[in-house]
């Protein structure tokens, strides 16, 4: 039968041309300390993109199980690090890690959301949080629980662990001043041999104290593209030469003025672009290009809500920027 022949070993398919293009293109750019990758990988419509589909295969159909298990492997073939959107809802666990970093080479990195538990100043009215939700966060930026719960585990595979991202949502003005002083506070309080970051989501904390919190504790600011957010070109104008002596991130996550629910309906399954956002391509590659002319680490993640399919967002920022440099 047609579907027996096709999964014979010596049929391998060929490497789809996106997929050589972004493997040698991160690994060019992580060359000048720009690491490139995607929130998250467990996508099935980048199969036969990024991932190859029969080797998912089991008696002769495709196993979601068995992708969900085991893609990471072969997307850290074409990567060379991902954003672990999951350690926002829960902490890691010794075991958990060790299930990542197992399936990957010795120098890919993982970057990790820091846990609500810890960056959350109110828990949203969502079920899933039961009794805490709509309640105010009495660990909301919590050192001692983050070093025990979150760095603890993590400390065993740091070699394979780069940004630490720190997201908070919005929050009222009459939080900012006292937003800040604990930020500050907890910064201090943690020990200084991680990367951390910060994604703020009210584009009037992107101030003057602000940026003497980053400065004083070497923490990264997060360029993001946001529903709410000032554009990333935006945010690279505000903050200028400010932080040039800092290690940088940056999500490219949404649209502004787009929420997350329609994008998830307009771009899934995530195997296409369905509208490319030209402003942000261009932004992603002018903030590259800044990092690498100040010679400091950056770490950049596409998201599929952006435009639709990441990977095809990203190759095409990694070209802009090298047809620009050379």
């Amino acid at each position: 039968m047609p579907e027996q022949l096709s999964l014979l070993p010596e049929e391998k398919p060929e490497e789809h041309p996106l997929r050589r293009q972004l493997r040698e293109g991160t690994r060019r750019m992580a060359e000048s300390g720009i690491h490139i990758g995607t929130s998250s990988w467990k996508y099935e419509g980048w199969l036969d993109l990024i991932y190859e589909r029969k080797r998912y295969f089991t008696r002769g159909k495709f196993s979601r199980a068995k992708f969900n298990a085991h893609c990471l492997e072969e997307y850290a073939e074409t990567f060379s690090t991902v954003c672990v959107d999951g350690g926002f809802y829960q902490f890691p666990s010794e075991r958990y890690v060790e299930g990542l970093v197992s399936q990957v080479p010795d120098d890919f990195q993982f970057s990790f959301k820091v846990t609500e538990d810890i960056t959350v100043l109110h828990f949203p009215p969502l079920e899933r949080l039961g009794a805490r939700a709509g309640q105010a966060n009495s660990n909301f930026l919590n050192a001692e629980l983050f070093e025990s719960r979150f760095l603890a585990p993590c400390r065993k595979f740091k070699s394979n662990i780069g940004m630490l991202i720190f997201q908070f949502s919005q929050m009222p003005a009459s939080k900012h001043e006292e937003f800040l002083t604990r930020l500050d506070n907890f910064f201090r309080l943690l020990p200084g041999d991680w990367e951390y970051g910060v994604e703020i989501r009210n584009p009037e904390l992107l101030c003057e104290d602000y940026f003497r919190v980053l400065e004083e504790n070497n923490v990264g600011h997060i360029y993001n593209s946001w529903d709410a957010m000032m554009s990333i070109e935006e945010q690279l104008d505000q903050i200028g030469n400010r932080l040039d002596g800092l290690h940088g991130g940056s999500r490219l996550l949404l649209k502004p003025g787009r929420n997350y629910n329609s994008a998830v309906k307009r771009f899934s399954p995530y195997m296409e672009i369905k509208e490319v956002y030209e402003k942000a391509r261009a932004a992603a590659a002018r903030m590259i290009r800044r990092f690498q002319e100040k010679k400091k680490r950056l770490s950049v993640y596409g998201n599929n809500r952006l435009e639709g399919c990441s990977p095809i967002t990203l190759a095409n920022v990694i070209e802009r920027v090298e047809k620009q440099s050379g």
